[in-house]
């Protein structure tokens, strides 16, 4: 009887810590799904890129709801011209969110996403040449379709 419930109370302590991570799941599953059905190809369905309209460059996100949407039809291609950059971004989410979720799970209560400074400027670096490139003519391939 004992073991039994100290087996019910880990199991309803696990559930409790998957608070957030579901949180964030449903927030994101609503957001995916308000990208199905208002379809961001349609000029001015949610606004404007604020970068794009101040410097006429595209900005590293531009074309990513775009990207969602198609990923939302299965189309991987018009999601990957849309924005390169969104379809592996969204596997690494997904990834991290998964290890979050396992993790508090598991009781762990300490931060489960460390970036170490050289990481982060790598992603700077990268997000930056990504900029760039779009906007050259060598890079037009990666301006939103």
């Amino acid at each position: 009887m004992d073991i039994e419930n100290r087996t019910r109370t880990s199991q309803v302590a696990g559930l409790r810590a998957l608070g957030a991570p579901a949180t964030v799941a449903a927030g994101t599953a609503a957001a995916v799904a308000l990208l199905h059905f208002r379809d961001p190809h349609q000029s001015g369905a949610y606004g404007f890129c604020p970068v794009y309209a101040l410097t006429g460059w595209w900005c590293p996100a531009c074309g990513g709801l775009r990207a969602v949407h198609d990923l939302t039809d299965l189309d991987i291609g018009a999601a990957l011209s849309s924005n390169a950059l969104i379809v592996p971004l969204l596997a690494v989410s997904v990834y991290l969110w998964v290890r979050w979720a396992q993790r508090r799970w598991a009781g762990a209560r300490a931060r489960s996403i460390v970036i170490r400074p050289y990481v982060m400027v790598g992603v700077l670096i990268a997000l930056a040449a990504f900029t760039v490139t779009r906007n050259t003519s060598w890079g037009s391939w990666l301006a939103p379709a």
